[in-house]
């Protein structure tokens, strides 16, 4: 197989004509983004073993192997055994990338004064009973590395002819052998590239190498030698930040307009023939806050769905009726549904294989796993990962205000979390692109052709070890070489924080103002709350400094005035209150205090998020942050219990009165009455809130509710 390019590099000095050569049985994404790095260098070469079976052993990162490759490459070698004009190099291929035209690599190669050239590393491998018979040298790396070697074509046929090796045998130890033979090493000129001038190998040596970006095009830097490598090897461990580095190198990524590859062999969706068929396999594996809103996103995805086959593993029984109330709306809009009900008892690990298994015997052209912490904002998110063209690929998910993704930069000796260097400049969206990562969770999109890949080893299949779910996932691709992405191209959407969800309430997203703030606003805050923080915003005021403002939703009043009759000890109205400190209220009423229902501590947090800086805006040049509450309290006004309040100073430095239901639909009368103004307010809006001064100036009395119930929620803020 030739690499596919027909320029033959020359050295007008030595006229001599580079040929590159690698093996190869199977095209890998790792073989795949060698031939990119050799088509973007214009370099000449030959692949040799393509479709053959691999006989060099099944575990060469770990153990001994790769004779193979030698007797492939001493094969091929009988045809340019007399080309003089000829330099022969040889590279690995599935974890190498080529950084240099051929000009610069034969002129590195001829500063060098070899006939031979191998790459050096800092172990000696896999005999270190040998390290001993090693030359001294006085800087650099001292041992033999296999994966990557240059000379002349001559002396490269001797290297590969001079004794019989086994297909299983080790072609390091071939190598290391001959190099350690004085007579044979001073014969051929035979040298090792100690300071990684051409081949960088980077096992032992990761820290030695970074990105630069002093130019449009980052380069990799030898930072102990201050040199630019020209073949960069990602051998044994080092190959998870070989990926890492190709994100950027060669020409993957530039400082103008950002990810280059990202354009690379994508589609339009509109070229389909035929719309995709998909499997969009839903996981809830715990108890979630705001799945109302994560199937409401689910329905929303712009794609035709009697092209998608709908799989559900819900393994809490806190959900089914969430299930069951999106399927009401969609069930008959999906080509089919298959449920795994929580009942059932199937674990993560099979549910999740199970939805892999569906798509296989459906022969999808996709599956999309979406699990239910996940949330989908962007309606075109299937389109546009489609697009994108890879075998797995995830759209990057965090969760608001926090650093907290669905993918890992890096990955520790062991396996687990790491983060890379350029994780926090992903997740800010300083650099944009699509990412080779070792570790993706939440959301995927995978290619049908994976799933139903010849070879099972590639196949996701989500049981590794004693791993979990998600860990076994990526831990069986990367084993299989194959490589899986995450997309900060758009916005796709957003992770909520599942971990530890209390379900224990009647509305158990009101305790998430703290964990999940974003979503908390987009169902709790008022739409309009925002208006009353800008710039040039004119404040309502009915009564003088008395402010009349937007700020929470319906579905807020709703929720909490629940709570509150759910927990149902309302005071008796009475001066007597042993909920105060001495017990005595001269102003009382009929009302359950926050901490009662154990919602103190998320009502302050409310307090300092969203009444504050509107209180900043109202009463100018007045701070308290965090403002200081010990009074807060949802009163209840009834005609038969307790319908009206007389007049009083609160005592606070200012109050907040919120109405929480309907005046003339929930009840009739009430209202606030600023007795020093000889000014009311009586047609309240629910989620609006009431603000003024409490001392002093704002005399008021709560007026007489005549018919039904009335609910307001008070805080005395800063006593």
């Amino acid at each position: 197989m030739l690499l596919p390019f027909t320029h033959l590099s020359l050295s007008l000095e030595n006229d001599h004509e580079l040929l590159v050569m690698t093996v190869a049985t199977s095209e890998t994404d790792g073989f795949k983004r060698y031939l990119r790095s050799a088509k973007l260098h214009n370099i000449n070469g030959k692949v040799l073993g393509m479709g053959e079976v691999w006989k060099g052993g099944d575990d060469m990162a770990n153990n001994p192997g790769g004779g193979h490759k030698v007797n492939l490459l001493k094969a091929e070698m009988e045809t340019f055994k007399d080309r003089e004009d000829l330099i022969i190099m040889f590279t690995d291929s599935y974890d190498v990338v080529l950084l240099a035209e051929p000009e610069t690599i034969l002129a590195e190669f001829y500063k060098m004064k070899a006939n031979v050239v191998f790459g050096a590393e800092p172990f000696c491998w896999p005999d270190s009973s040998l390290k001993d018979s090693y030359p001294t040298i006085e800087a650099g790396k001292r041992f033999l590395n296999s994966g990557g070697f240059i000379g002349y074509a001559k002396d490269i046929y001797d290297v590969l002819t001079h004794h019989e090796i086994q297909d299983h045998e080790d072609d390091q130890l071939y190598y290391t052998k001959l190099y350690l033979d004085e007579n044979f090493r001073n014969q051929h000129k035979f040298k090792l590239d100690h300071k990684s001038v051409i081949f960088q190998n980077m096992n032992g040596a990761t820290s030695e190498v970074e990105l630069v970006f002093d130019e449009v095009h980052p380069k990799v830097l030898n930072t102990m030698y201050d040199i630019q490598p020209l073949v960069l090897h990602g051998n044994g461990p080092s190959k998870r930040v070989l990926n890492t580095l190709t994100n950027y190198v060669p020409k993957a990524w530039n400082m103008d307009d950002q990810c280059t590859s990202c354009w690379e062999d994508t589609f339009a969706f509109e070229d389909f023939t035929e719309i995709p068929h998909i499997v969009l396999a839903i996981f809830i594996e715990k108890p979630t806050p705001f799945i109302e809103e994560f199937f409401t996103k689910i329905g929303q995805l712009d794609y035709d769905k009697d092209k998608i086959t709908l799989f559900i593993h819900n393994y809490e029984e806190y959900h089914e009726d969430d299930v069951e109330t999106f399927l009401e709306e969609f069930k008959s809009k999906y080509q089919a549904v298959e449920i795994i009900h929580a009942k059932e008892g199937v674990k993560e690990w099979h549910a999740r294989n199970k939805g892999i298994t569906k798509c296989r015997e459906l022969k999808c052209d996709y599956y999309f796993s979406v699990d239910s912490d996940a949330f989908i904002d962007n309606t075109l998110t299937l389109k546009l990962l489609i697009e994108q063209n890879r075998d797995v690929i995830a759209p990057f998910l965090i969760r608001p205000y926090k650093a907290w993704s669905n993918f890992w930069g890096a990955l520790t000796s062991e396996g687990y979390y790491a983060r890379s260097p350029d994780y926090m400049a992903i997740v800010q969206a300083e650099r944009v692109g699509v990412w080779n990562v070792p570790f993706i969770y939440g959301a995927y999109l995978i290619k049908g052709d994976l799933i139903t890949h010849k070879d099972e080893q590639k196949r996701p299949n989500f049981i590794h070890k004693l791993l979990d779910a998600d860990m076994s996932f990526c831990a069986n691709l990367r084993e299989a070489d194959v490589f899986f992405y995450v997309s900060n191209r758009a916005n796709f959407g957003h992770l909520v924080d599942a971990d530890n969800f209390n379900t224990e309430h009647l509305n158990n997203e009101l305790w998430e103002i703290s964990r999940n703030r974003w979503d908390w606003e987009q169902r709790y805050i008022h739409v309009n709350y925002s208006q009353g923080l800008e710039e040039n915003a004119t404040l309502t005021q009915p009564c003088p400094d008395v402010y009349w403002l937007p700020i929470v939703t319906e579905r807020f009043a709703d929720e909490l005035v629940a709570e509150v009759e759910h927990n149902g000890k309302w005071s008796d109205g009475s001066n007597k209150d042993s909920r105060l400190n001495g017990g005595y209220e001269n102003v009382p009423t009929r009302d359950i205090h926050m901490n009662q229902i154990f919602w103190e501590k998320e009502w302050l947090l409310f307090l300092q998020i969203y009444v504050r800086p509107l209180q900043e805006k109202a009463f100018t040049g007045y701070f308290h942050d965090p403002p200081r509450s010990i009074m807060n309290f949802m009163v209840r006004y009834k005609p038969d219990e307790q319908p009206s309040l007389r007049p009083h100073h609160d005592s606070s430095t200012y109050t907040i009165n919120l109405a929480m239901n309907h005046a003339g639909t929930d009840f009739e009368g009430g209202g606030c009455n600023f007795i020093r103004y000889d000014c009311a307010v009586t047609s309240t809006k629910k989620g609006w809130m009431l603000m003024h001064p409490g001392r002093l100036t704002h005399y008021h009395e709560g007026l007489k509710t005549t018919k039904g119930t009335r609910y307001i929620m008070i805080s005395f803020i800063d006593p």
